[in-house]
């Protein structure tokens, strides 16, 4: 393990825990794709039937939904950021103990 991969890791992590912010906040930039376009369906959908007089109330649940699921995305990934960065760390100290105890450190 480097540091270089560390300092990597960490950057990711940092960015990620933005991004999760941000979702959290009701921002759209840090969505994929998938999670753009189908929340540009649902508030178009909301904004037809709102020229319609009609209820709102699906578009919205969608519109809830799709936060919901870019919210469990990030989750997921910064899970996964984190439990590499301690796998590294894991590997790094045993085979430093690995050296150590062969007395050629």
């Amino acid at each position: 393990m480097s540091s270089a991969d560390l300092r990597r890791l960490d950057r990711e992590i940092r960015q990620t825990a933005k991004k999760l912010e941000a979702v959290r906040r009701g921002e759209l930039w840090p969505l994929n794709g998938r999670e753009r376009r189908a929340m540009a369906r649902a508030v178009a959908g909301g904004a037809y039937r709102t020229l319609r007089g009609r209820s709102t109330g699906r578009a919205e649940q969608r519109i809830e939904s799709t936060g919901s699921a870019a919210e469990m995305r990030l989750t997921a990934e910064l899970s996964a950021l984190h439990g590499e960065r301690q796998r590294l760390i894991t590997e790094a100290a045993r085979t430093k103990a690995a050296k150590k105890s062969s007395g050629w450190w």
